[in-house]
This record gives C-alpha cells, structure tokens and sequence, in this order.
C-alpha cells in the first residue's frame, strides 16, 4: 500500500549521511536519486524513506504526530538500529524493548528531529 515516505531536511548532504550508514543496519541502500532528492529502501521497487528539502523553498518542519517505522526484522536488528542512529547524533525517544505483547520497538529523531521507530513484531 505505501509507496514511500518523504521527510524533510533543512541540510540534504548531512541527512543523506545518517540514512547511508543508519539503514544498512536492516538491508537499506539508495535505491532511487535525484537532485535534490534520494530514496532508500531494502529492494528495488520496495516501500521507502525519502529525504527531500522541501519544494516550496521553506525551511523543513518536524510534523506533529509523523513517525516513520521501520521493520528490522528482528529483536537484534532493532537493538543495532537504535544503537547506530544514537551513534550518529540522533535523539532518544524510547530504548529498545517490549511495547505490548509481541511488538518489540525502539524510538528516536534523526537529525533534523523527524520521528522514527525500529520495530519487529513476533518472538
């Protein structure tokens, strides 16, 4: 159902940054790039996280509400993603652990303060 997701950035190349070395950790790696726009996803013609500054020339926003989460795949993978995304200067919104039965999540904002989450869901 969902094609991707576009969060905003005030600072393209340093965002672009995070995101090369914060998805590997679950498979991810540029799948789509344009001018002043890049695609990440786990295969091609996936769902994916985009970055973009905004078209209107305006200075990105966090979105009240917005998180984007993303399936690690595993109990390790959301622990290594969190881990990495701290590393790299993101802020914490929640450690890694269990959120409900059978939903294992771990929350924190990228750079430019967009709210994400690494989750799996099972044992």
């Amino acid at each position: 159902m969902i094609g991707y997701v576009t969060l905003g950035t005030n600072d393209l190349k340093r965002a672009a940054r995070f995101y090369d070395t914060l998805l590997v950790e679950i498979g991810g790696k540029r799948t789509m790039e344009f001018d002043g726009f890049i695609v990440w996803s786990t295969r091609r013609k996936a769902p994916g996280l985009a970055l973009t500054k905004p078209y209107d020339g305006k200075a990105a926003t966090v979105g009240n509400g917005v998180m984007v989460a993303l399936a690690a795949g595993s109990k390790d993978k959301v622990d290594a993603v969190y881990r990495k995304a701290i590393e790299l200067g993101a802020s914490d919104e929640g450690k890694p652990g269990p959120r409900g039965e059978g939903f294992y999540a771990a929350y924190f904002r990228d750079l430019d303060g967009n709210k994400l989450n690494a989750f799996h869901m099972g044992a």
